[in-house]
Protein backbone atom coordinates (compact mmCIF):
# COMPACT_ATOMS: atom_id res chain seq x y z
CA UNK A 1 0.00 0.00 0.00
CA UNK A 2 1.38 3.35 -0.93
CA UNK A 3 1.65 6.23 1.51
CA UNK A 4 -1.02 8.12 -0.46
CA UNK A 5 -3.46 5.19 -0.30
CA UNK A 6 -2.85 4.82 3.41
CA UNK A 7 -3.63 8.52 3.98
CA UNK A 8 -6.89 8.30 2.03
CA UNK A 9 -8.05 5.31 4.09
CA UNK A 10 -7.25 7.07 7.37
CA UNK A 11 -8.95 10.34 6.38
CA UNK A 12 -12.73 9.88 6.10
CA UNK A 13 -14.52 12.01 3.52
CA UNK A 14 -17.71 13.70 4.67
CA UNK A 15 -20.20 13.58 1.78
CA UNK A 16 -21.56 16.98 2.90
CA UNK A 17 -18.23 18.67 2.43
CA UNK A 18 -17.97 20.66 -0.80
CA UNK A 19 -15.68 19.24 -3.47
CA UNK A 20 -12.22 20.72 -3.64
CA UNK A 21 -11.90 23.71 -5.98
CA UNK A 22 -10.71 23.09 -9.49
CA UNK A 23 -7.45 24.74 -10.31
CA UNK A 24 -6.38 25.76 -13.77
CA UNK A 25 -3.14 24.13 -14.84
CA UNK A 26 -0.13 26.27 -14.26
CA UNK A 27 0.99 28.03 -17.43
CA UNK A 28 4.01 26.52 -19.03
CA UNK A 29 7.12 28.56 -18.97
CA UNK A 30 7.55 30.74 -22.02
CA UNK A 31 10.32 29.56 -24.29
CA UNK A 32 13.49 31.57 -24.17
CA UNK A 33 13.79 34.05 -27.03
CA UNK A 34 15.99 33.11 -29.88
CA UNK A 35 19.40 34.76 -29.94
CA UNK A 36 19.25 38.25 -31.44
CA UNK A 37 15.50 38.75 -30.95
CA UNK A 38 13.74 41.23 -28.61
CA UNK A 39 11.37 39.56 -26.15
CA UNK A 40 7.69 40.53 -26.39
CA UNK A 41 6.58 42.89 -23.59
CA UNK A 42 4.68 41.28 -20.73
CA UNK A 43 1.00 42.08 -20.37
CA UNK A 44 0.55 45.12 -18.15
CA UNK A 45 -1.67 44.81 -15.13
CA UNK A 46 -4.96 46.71 -15.51
CA UNK A 47 -5.22 49.64 -13.19
CA UNK A 48 -8.33 50.99 -11.54
CA UNK A 49 -7.21 54.51 -10.78
CA UNK A 50 -9.29 57.72 -10.74
CA UNK A 51 -9.75 57.80 -14.53
CA UNK A 52 -11.11 54.27 -14.62
CA UNK A 53 -13.41 55.04 -11.69
CA UNK A 54 -14.78 58.20 -13.32
CA UNK A 55 -15.39 56.33 -16.56
CA UNK A 56 -17.31 53.65 -14.70
CA UNK A 57 -19.39 56.26 -12.86
CA UNK A 58 -20.16 58.06 -16.12
CA UNK A 59 -21.37 54.84 -17.73
CA UNK A 60 -23.63 54.08 -14.77
CA UNK A 61 -25.00 57.64 -14.82
CA UNK A 62 -25.79 57.41 -18.51
CA UNK A 63 -27.61 54.14 -17.97
CA UNK A 64 -29.68 55.34 -15.02
CA UNK A 65 -30.68 58.76 -16.31
CA UNK A 66 -30.97 62.44 -15.54
CA UNK A 67 -31.31 62.23 -11.76
CA UNK A 68 -27.98 60.43 -11.36
CA UNK A 69 -26.27 62.66 -13.89
CA UNK A 70 -27.38 65.65 -11.86
CA UNK A 71 -25.92 64.02 -8.75
CA UNK A 72 -22.53 63.85 -10.49
CA UNK A 73 -22.83 67.55 -11.30
CA UNK A 74 -23.29 68.12 -7.59
CA UNK A 75 -20.11 66.17 -6.80
CA UNK A 76 -18.14 68.18 -9.34
CA UNK A 77 -19.20 71.51 -7.86
CA UNK A 78 -22.19 72.46 -10.03
CA UNK A 79 -24.93 74.70 -8.63
CA UNK A 80 -27.30 73.03 -6.17
CA UNK A 81 -30.54 73.60 -8.08
CA UNK A 82 -32.72 70.54 -7.61
CA UNK A 83 -33.35 68.97 -11.01
CA UNK A 84 -34.78 65.66 -12.09
CA UNK A 85 -36.28 63.74 -14.93
CA UNK A 86 -40.06 63.47 -15.01
CA UNK A 87 -39.72 59.79 -14.10
CA UNK A 88 -38.16 60.75 -10.75
CA UNK A 89 -40.80 60.92 -8.05
CA UNK A 90 -40.72 63.47 -5.25
CA UNK A 91 -43.53 61.60 -3.50
CA UNK A 92 -43.34 57.93 -2.44
CA UNK A 93 -44.15 55.48 -5.24
CA UNK A 94 -47.28 54.35 -3.40
CA UNK A 95 -48.49 57.98 -3.32
CA UNK A 96 -47.86 58.83 -6.97
CA UNK A 97 -50.83 60.82 -8.26
CA UNK A 98 -52.10 61.50 -4.74
CA UNK A 99 -52.78 65.24 -4.77
CA UNK A 100 -52.66 65.50 -0.98
CA UNK A 101 -49.21 63.85 -0.95
CA UNK A 102 -47.99 66.10 -3.78
CA UNK A 103 -49.24 69.20 -1.97
CA UNK A 104 -47.52 68.14 1.25
CA UNK A 105 -44.23 67.46 -0.55
CA UNK A 106 -44.09 70.57 -2.74
CA UNK A 107 -45.84 73.30 -0.71
CA UNK A 108 -42.72 74.02 1.41
CA UNK A 109 -40.97 75.02 -1.85
CA UNK A 110 -43.59 77.61 -2.86
CA UNK A 111 -43.54 81.17 -1.51
CA UNK A 112 -45.66 84.30 -1.56
CA UNK A 113 -44.03 87.44 -2.99
CA UNK A 114 -45.06 91.01 -2.18
CA UNK A 115 -43.37 93.77 -4.15
CA UNK A 116 -43.63 97.46 -3.27
CA UNK A 117 -43.92 99.64 -6.38
CA UNK A 118 -43.81 103.36 -6.97
CA UNK A 119 -47.51 103.30 -7.85
CA UNK A 120 -48.75 100.57 -5.51
CA UNK A 121 -47.92 96.94 -4.84
CA UNK A 122 -47.75 93.58 -6.58
CA UNK A 123 -48.54 90.15 -5.17
CA UNK A 124 -47.45 86.86 -6.70
CA UNK A 125 -45.84 83.52 -6.01
CA UNK A 126 -42.43 81.95 -6.46
CA UNK A 127 -40.62 78.60 -6.50
CA UNK A 128 -37.57 77.92 -4.30
CA UNK A 129 -34.84 76.28 -6.38
CA UNK A 130 -31.87 76.32 -3.96
CA UNK A 131 -31.62 75.76 -0.23
CA UNK A 132 -30.04 79.19 0.27
CA UNK A 133 -32.99 81.06 -1.23
CA UNK A 134 -32.86 81.39 -5.00
CA UNK A 135 -36.46 81.80 -6.19
CA UNK A 136 -37.97 81.73 -9.65
CA UNK A 137 -40.97 83.92 -10.39
CA UNK A 138 -42.50 85.98 -13.20
CA UNK A 139 -40.80 89.17 -14.27
CA UNK A 140 -44.09 91.04 -14.10
CA UNK A 141 -44.43 90.19 -10.39
CA UNK A 142 -41.24 92.04 -9.41
CA UNK A 143 -40.72 94.48 -12.32
CA UNK A 144 -40.07 97.99 -11.01
CA UNK A 145 -40.10 96.88 -7.37
CA UNK A 146 -38.57 99.18 -4.77
CA UNK A 147 -38.65 96.45 -2.11
CA UNK A 148 -39.54 92.73 -2.09
CA UNK A 149 -40.82 90.69 0.85
CA UNK A 150 -41.14 86.89 0.64
CA UNK A 151 -43.12 84.63 2.97
CA UNK A 152 -42.37 80.90 3.13
CA UNK A 153 -44.91 78.18 3.90
CA UNK A 154 -43.85 78.07 7.56
CA UNK A 155 -44.66 81.77 8.01
CA UNK A 156 -41.10 83.14 7.96
CA UNK A 157 -40.58 86.42 6.14
CA UNK A 158 -37.47 87.45 4.23
CA UNK A 159 -36.24 90.43 2.27
CA UNK A 160 -35.27 89.61 -1.30
CA UNK A 161 -33.25 91.23 -4.07
CA UNK A 162 -33.64 90.80 -7.83
CA UNK A 163 -30.74 88.81 -9.31
CA UNK A 164 -31.74 88.75 -12.98
CA UNK A 165 -34.76 89.29 -15.22
CA UNK A 166 -35.85 88.26 -18.71
CA UNK A 167 -38.94 90.18 -19.84
CA UNK A 168 -39.04 88.28 -23.15
CA UNK A 169 -39.77 85.07 -21.25
CA UNK A 170 -41.50 86.79 -18.31
CA UNK A 171 -39.00 85.25 -15.89
CA UNK A 172 -37.12 86.63 -12.92
CA UNK A 173 -34.71 85.22 -10.35
CA UNK A 174 -34.68 86.71 -6.87
CA UNK A 175 -32.54 85.82 -3.84
CA UNK A 176 -33.53 85.83 -0.19
CA UNK A 177 -31.25 87.53 2.29
CA UNK A 178 -29.96 85.39 5.17
CA UNK A 179 -31.80 82.22 4.16
CA UNK A 180 -30.54 78.66 4.58
CA UNK A 181 -31.94 75.15 4.88
CA UNK A 182 -34.89 75.81 2.58
CA UNK A 183 -36.53 72.98 0.66
CA UNK A 184 -35.77 73.30 -3.05
CA UNK A 185 -38.35 72.16 -5.57
CA UNK A 186 -37.50 69.48 -8.11
CA UNK A 187 -37.43 70.85 -11.66
CA UNK A 188 -38.86 68.24 -14.01
CA UNK A 189 -38.97 67.78 -17.78
CA UNK A 190 -41.74 69.56 -19.68
CA UNK A 191 -40.89 67.81 -22.95
CA UNK A 192 -42.66 64.70 -21.64
CA UNK A 193 -45.88 66.52 -20.73
CA UNK A 194 -48.96 65.36 -22.66
CA UNK A 195 -52.40 66.83 -23.21
CA UNK A 196 -54.70 65.29 -20.62
CA UNK A 197 -52.02 64.87 -17.94
CA UNK A 198 -53.27 65.69 -14.46
CA UNK A 199 -51.48 68.67 -12.89
CA UNK A 200 -51.46 70.53 -9.60
CA UNK A 201 -51.00 74.29 -9.16
CA UNK A 202 -49.73 75.86 -5.93
CA UNK A 203 -49.55 79.60 -5.28
CA UNK A 204 -51.02 82.53 -3.40
CA UNK A 205 -54.13 83.67 -5.29
CA UNK A 206 -55.52 86.88 -3.80
CA UNK A 207 -52.89 86.57 -1.06
CA UNK A 208 -54.20 83.18 0.14
CA UNK A 209 -50.83 81.57 0.73
CA UNK A 210 -50.33 77.90 -0.16
CA UNK A 211 -53.53 77.44 -2.14
CA UNK A 212 -53.64 74.12 -4.02
CA UNK A 213 -55.76 73.46 -7.11
CA UNK A 214 -55.72 70.69 -9.71
CA UNK A 215 -56.77 70.12 -13.30
CA UNK A 216 -55.35 68.83 -16.55
CA UNK A 217 -53.05 70.01 -19.31
CA UNK A 218 -55.55 71.25 -21.87
CA UNK A 219 -53.11 72.16 -24.65
CA UNK A 220 -49.41 72.53 -25.42
CA UNK A 221 -47.31 75.08 -27.31
CA UNK A 222 -49.87 77.86 -27.05
CA UNK A 223 -48.58 81.20 -28.32
CA UNK A 224 -49.04 83.67 -25.47
CA UNK A 225 -48.15 87.34 -26.07
CA UNK A 226 -47.21 89.50 -23.10
CA UNK A 227 -45.94 93.00 -22.50
CA UNK A 228 -42.22 93.63 -22.09
CA UNK A 229 -42.76 97.21 -20.92
CA UNK A 230 -42.31 97.48 -17.17
CA UNK A 231 -44.97 100.15 -16.67
CA UNK A 232 -47.49 98.42 -18.94
CA UNK A 233 -47.05 95.16 -17.11
CA UNK A 234 -48.13 96.77 -13.84
CA UNK A 235 -51.42 98.17 -15.08
CA UNK A 236 -53.17 95.00 -13.98
CA UNK A 237 -51.67 95.30 -10.52
CA UNK A 238 -48.87 92.85 -11.30
CA UNK A 239 -50.75 90.18 -9.38
CA UNK A 240 -51.93 87.77 -12.06
CA UNK A 241 -54.41 90.16 -13.66
CA UNK A 242 -51.52 91.08 -15.91
CA UNK A 243 -52.56 91.76 -19.53
CA UNK A 244 -51.77 89.15 -22.18
CA UNK A 245 -52.89 88.17 -25.65
CA UNK A 246 -53.97 84.74 -26.79
CA UNK A 247 -55.73 83.60 -29.95
CA UNK A 248 -55.86 87.15 -31.29
CA UNK A 249 -57.72 88.46 -28.24
CA UNK A 250 -56.59 90.71 -25.41
CA UNK A 251 -57.18 89.63 -21.80
CA UNK A 252 -56.93 91.70 -18.61
CA UNK A 253 -56.37 94.91 -20.55
CA UNK A 254 -54.08 96.12 -23.31
CA UNK A 255 -50.59 94.63 -23.60
CA UNK A 256 -49.28 97.80 -25.23
CA UNK A 257 -46.92 98.11 -28.17
CA UNK A 258 -43.84 96.41 -26.70
CA UNK A 259 -44.61 92.69 -26.54
CA UNK A 260 -43.05 89.25 -26.80
CA UNK A 261 -44.54 85.81 -27.50
CA UNK A 262 -43.59 82.49 -25.93
CA UNK A 263 -44.86 78.91 -26.10
CA UNK A 264 -46.91 77.98 -23.05
CA UNK A 265 -48.58 75.01 -21.39
CA UNK A 266 -52.33 75.62 -21.19
CA UNK A 267 -54.14 74.27 -18.14
CA UNK A 268 -57.64 74.33 -16.70
CA UNK A 269 -56.30 74.13 -13.12
CA UNK A 270 -57.87 77.02 -11.26
CA UNK A 271 -55.51 80.02 -11.40
CA UNK A 272 -56.36 83.44 -10.05
CA UNK A 273 -54.55 86.77 -9.47
CA UNK A 274 -51.60 85.98 -7.21
CA UNK A 275 -50.83 82.59 -8.78
CA UNK A 276 -48.34 84.26 -11.12
CA UNK A 277 -44.85 82.83 -10.58
CA UNK A 278 -46.14 79.77 -8.76
CA UNK A 279 -45.71 76.13 -9.70
CA UNK A 280 -47.44 73.82 -12.13
CA UNK A 281 -46.63 70.30 -10.92
CA UNK A 282 -46.90 66.79 -12.39
CA UNK A 283 -48.11 63.67 -10.60
CA UNK A 284 -44.56 62.82 -9.47
CA UNK A 285 -44.25 66.14 -7.65
CA UNK A 286 -41.87 67.71 -10.18
CA UNK A 287 -42.22 71.30 -11.41
CA UNK A 288 -43.18 71.29 -15.10
CA UNK A 289 -44.06 74.98 -15.47
CA UNK A 290 -44.15 78.43 -13.90
CA UNK A 291 -47.70 79.81 -13.93
CA UNK A 292 -47.61 83.11 -15.77
CA UNK A 293 -50.93 84.23 -17.27
CA UNK A 294 -54.58 83.58 -16.47
CA UNK A 295 -57.79 85.16 -17.57
CA UNK A 296 -59.38 87.15 -14.76
CA UNK A 297 -62.95 88.12 -15.61
CA UNK A 298 -63.16 90.44 -12.60
CA UNK A 299 -60.29 92.51 -14.04
CA UNK A 300 -62.00 93.19 -17.36
CA UNK A 301 -65.04 95.15 -16.22
CA UNK A 302 -67.30 92.12 -15.81
CA UNK A 303 -69.75 91.76 -12.97
CA UNK A 304 -68.71 90.06 -9.75
CA UNK A 305 -70.81 87.06 -10.79
CA UNK A 306 -68.33 86.45 -13.61
CA UNK A 307 -65.24 86.81 -11.40
CA UNK A 308 -62.83 84.00 -10.69
CA UNK A 309 -61.05 81.33 -12.68
CA UNK A 310 -62.59 80.31 -16.00
CA UNK A 311 -60.16 77.49 -16.71
CA UNK A 312 -57.89 79.50 -18.99
CA UNK A 313 -54.39 79.55 -17.57
CA UNK A 314 -50.89 79.34 -18.99
CA UNK A 315 -47.51 78.27 -17.64
CA UNK A 316 -43.98 78.77 -18.95
CA UNK A 317 -42.56 75.26 -19.60
CA UNK A 318 -39.85 74.33 -17.12
CA UNK A 319 -37.46 73.41 -19.96
CA UNK A 320 -37.63 77.05 -21.06
CA UNK A 321 -36.94 78.10 -17.49
CA UNK A 322 -33.91 75.81 -17.10
CA UNK A 323 -32.46 77.01 -20.40
CA UNK A 324 -32.68 80.61 -19.15
CA UNK A 325 -31.40 79.98 -15.62
CA UNK A 326 -27.72 80.67 -16.31
CA UNK A 327 -28.67 83.96 -17.94
CA UNK A 328 -30.74 84.96 -14.92
CA UNK A 329 -27.97 83.97 -12.50
CA UNK A 330 -25.48 86.09 -14.42
CA UNK A 331 -27.43 89.19 -13.40
CA UNK A 332 -28.92 89.93 -16.80
CA UNK A 333 -31.60 92.63 -16.75
CA UNK A 334 -33.46 92.42 -20.05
Amino acid sequence: MTESESFQQQTPVNPEWPPPPAYAPAPSAAPAPAPGTVPAPAHQKRTRGPLALLAAVAIVAAAIGGGTAYGIQELTGAHDTAASATATSVVPAAKKGDIAAIAAAVSPSIVEIKASLANGSSTGSGVIITSDGEILTNNHVVAGADAIKVSTSDGKEYTAKVVGTDSKKDLALIKLEGASGLKAASLGDSSNVKVGDTVVAIGSPEGLTGTVTSGIVSALDRDVTVSTDEGQGQQGGGDGGWPFEFGGRQFNGDTGSSTTTYKAIQTDASLNPGNSGGALIDMNGNIIGINSAMYSASGSGSSSADAGSVGLGFAIPVDTVKADLANLRSGAQN
